[in-house]
This record gives structure tokens, C-alpha cells and sequence, in this order.
């Protein structure tokens, strides 16, 4: 089979031979999605969603990294999943990885997916109304709330999950109020929050926040993440998320 195509790479990540197929110049996964599947906690054989999922990065590091026995990827840009299931191909992971190309506000597909125990998801951070952008723009569309919103993929969580069964989801710490809110709203209950900073004494511009379906209501702050050192260089905890190779 031709894996790749002219406009496209193959990338290492340093994780059990795990190669993802991207774009060359347009959108590439980042820290976020990175941060996103070191945040999860996944128990022996569990099932997992990734919405939003792109071309696949957070089910690809989760297949690498866990004991998960199933992990499905919804995504509604047909292109990222095409690239997706190519990946899934190209490492051989048939039969961990599945990717649905679909819209996480069809509520029929989503229903339609067995329950699992986690829902993780790294949605468009940027309001709807947000500056100028085109539908056609395929980073707009991963970036800014064009096709959901913040309260879609939270109805989404509450359908796929189990009783108690776990949400997380990295979003900007500006939205932590809306996030926090919304979660309330669709009875998943905000458990643990961990806020990332792109160096000491800077801002936190990430955060990472988990949920439980119907849980009870106990919030944990983790420690703060720091993504930098003082020279520019990666911390050893982010080090340690992207070379687990080395381990």
C-alpha cells in the first residue's frame, strides 16, 4: 500500500515504533494533544473515544503507552480520517484503533457507539465568533468552534461514557469557568484540574481538566506543569511524555 502522499510526512513518536501520517503545512498536532494523553488514566482493557480526534494523535500515543483494548476516534474532516486509517494501517493496529468520520452533534451516531469508559477530547478552543474565518479553512475548523461548540462535546461526553466513567479534555484557561459550568450542567462532575504554564513565572495558557459521569463532587488540583526551562529547553516532564522510548 502508498502510505503517504506528496503534501504529507511521517512522523516518529518515539513510542513503541508508532509513525502518524500529517500534512506537511497545515494543521500538525501540538503540545496540547501531547499533554492531553499523559493526563489520561486508563485502566486495564478499557474502551475509550477520542473526539475531535483529527489524525489521530491522542488514540495512536494512548495505543502505545496503555493497556486500552479498544480506542475509536471521531473526527468530521473526512481528509484527517483518511489519513488517520492509513496510520492505523501503516503500524498495524487494527485491532485497537477504529476511526469514525462523523459529526459529534449527530446524537444518532453518537448513541450508536457502545458506552466506554473514557471520552478524552482536544476541541477548538476559540469562540464561534472569534475574528474571521472560513469554512473551508480546515485549521480554522480544528481551531475555532465552527462545527461545535464547547457545550456540544460536552453533551457527547455524558452520551458515550458509562456510569462513573472518566472525561478529559484540554482547553485554554479562559474558558475554565465555561468549561466548568457546562460540565455541572450535563451532570459530569469536574475532578481534577492541572494548569500548564509555558515556563516559570509565565501565565498558565493550558489547562487539563477531568470529569466524572455523575461523580460526586470532590475537585483535586494537580501541580502546576511547566512546558519550558529558563534556556528555552523542554522540562524532564514534558522530556519524559515525548521520548517514552527512552524510559
Amino acid at each position: 500500500m502508498e502510505f503517504l502522499r506528496t503534501d504529507e510526512t511521517l512522523d516518529d513518536l518515539q513510542l513503541k515504533g508508532i509513525h502518524v501520517i500529517q500534512k506537511k503545512h497545515a494543521f500538525r498536532f501540538g503540545v496540547d494533544a501531547v499533554l492531553l494523553a499523559n493526563f489520561v488514566k486508563v485502566r486495564k482493557n478499557a474502551k475509550v473515544v477520542d473526539l475531535c480526534t483529527g489524525t489521530g494523535i491522542i488514540p495512536f500515543i494512548l495505543a502505545g503507552k496503555t493497556t486500552a483494548s479498544n480506542i475509536i476516534g471521531v473526527e468530521i474532516q473526512e481528509e484527517f480520517v483518511d489519513m488517520a486509517n492509513r496510520s492505523i494501517e501503516y503500524n498495524n493496529l487494527e485491532d485497537k484503533i477504529k476511526f469514525i468520520n462523523g459529526d459529534l452533534k449527530d446524537i444518532e451516531l453518537i448513541k450508536g457507539i457502545d458506552k466506554v469508559d473514557i471520552v478524552t477530547v482536544n476541541p477548538p478552543y476559540k469562540l464561534q465568533n472569534s475574528g474571521l474565518i472560513s469554512l473551508n479553512d480546515k485549521d480554522a475548523i480544528a481551531r475555532h468552534e465552527i462545527c461545535c461548540t464547547l457545550e456540544d462535546v460536552i453533551i457527547a461526553c455524558r452520551i458515550l461514557l458509562k456510569d462513573n466513567g472518566r472525561m478529559y479534555m484540554v482547553h485554554r484557561p479562559d474558558r475554565l469557568a465555561d468549561i466548568l459550568c457546562t460540565m455541572r450542567k450535563h451532570r459530569i462532575e469536574p475532578k481534577r484540574i492541572r494548569m500548564v504554564h509555558p515556563s516559570v513565572n509565565k501565565a498558565p495558557n493550558i489547562v487539563l481538566v477531568e470529569g466524572q459521569r455523575d461523580g460526586g463532587a470532590f475537585l483535586k488540583w494537580d501541580p502546576p506543569l511547566y512546558v519550558h526551562v529558563e534556556d528555552g529547553g523542554y522540562t524532564e516532564e514534558i522530556k519524559n511524555m515525548y521520548n517514552s522510548d527512552r524510559k
